[in-house]
């Protein structure tokens, strides 16, 4: 049993009028214009999917629209925010809202993003049911130790009734202390998200993020005891960068051709089995 859980054409971007891309918008020049016209940007992703997707924008869109990417990949999600503030890069992709919210916040970062690009649904995994009937009471589930992933994780199980949260308590900011009702007495294993597919032997079953889950093989529409809808879903990864340079044309530039149908289509031929899914 499987369970479903809760244009911009790149040609148009060509046209922009790339003459302020090296100038300043957050504090940090942006880009570097070359004698040719073209604006070198660096920016920072996770490999998969965002690595693969900038790295099409790169070989088949962005020369049109004057742009050269550089591309930085990053395992550890702590890193892209920071080396943007410092100037390392001239934008991320590789977040959602609440995970952008919460650096924001708790590092004092001042930064801005644009509308979000494709969801990668989370998804209950396991190497031993194929039917979340079939887990047994006491189970042992691993969890991201995320703060701003681990309630969308645990929303995804609450939404098949096996566990219920706090009501008085925001799902995006849920962990495993807001868990109100534990009926199966799952025992939560927390760790750090990239390593949930590589231990998945080790626990009963995971939620992965669709990164990860990506990186690893597996698909949340066909390996998923339940995964999430695409469907207004809240957490769109988007491209990110400096307070003041969002409006810099070589950023709006890019951001279309990531908005493109070329990409839309890219990304519906690279993950037909819906591990990622374009926003609408």
């Amino acid at each position: 049993m499987r369970r479903t859980i809760t244009t911009l054409a790149a040609a148009a971007a060509a046209t922009l009028a790339l003459a302020g891309c090296g100038a300043s918008g957050g504090g940090e020049e942006v880009g570097s214009e070359g004698d040719d016209g073209v604006t070198t940007l660096t920016v920072g992703v996770s490999p998969v999917p965002h690595g693969q997707i900038l790295e099409f924008v790169r070989d088949n869109l962005a020369e049109d629209a004057g742009i050269d990417l550089e591309i930085v990949s990053y395992d550890d999600y702590a890193l892209p925010n920071r080396a943007l503030v410092d100037g390392e890069l001239d934008a991320n992709y590789f977040q959602h809202q609440p995970y952008f919210d919460s650096e924001v916040e708790s590092q004092g970062y001042e930064l801005e993003h644009l509308p979000g690009v494709h969801i990668e649904p989370f998804a209950l995994y396991s190497n031993t049911v194929t039917d979340i009937a079939d887990l047994p009471d006491g189970a042992t589930i691993g969890i991201n130790n995320d703060p701003s992933n681990q309630g969308r994780a645990l929303d995804l199980l609450a939404q098949a009734d096996l566990l219920t949260l706090d009501d008085s308590v925001d799902v995006v900011s849920a962990t495993v202390g807001d868990i109100a009702d534990n009926p199966h007495d799952f025992e939560f294993i927390e760790a750090d998200a990239a390593s949930l597919a590589r231990t998945l032997d080790d626990v009963d079953a995971s939620v992965i993020n669709g990164n990860y889950a990506i990186e690893a093989g597996l698909s949340p529409v066909e390996d998923g005891l339940i995964y999430e809808a695409g469907a207004d879903n809240p957490y769109a990864n988007f491209l990110a960068v400096r307070a003041g340079d969002e409006t810099n044309d070589a950023i709006v530039a890019l951001d279309e051709l990531l908005h493109s149908d070329q990409t839309r289509q890219f990304i519906a031929d690279t993950w037909a089995d819906g591990s990622v899914v374009a926003v609408d």
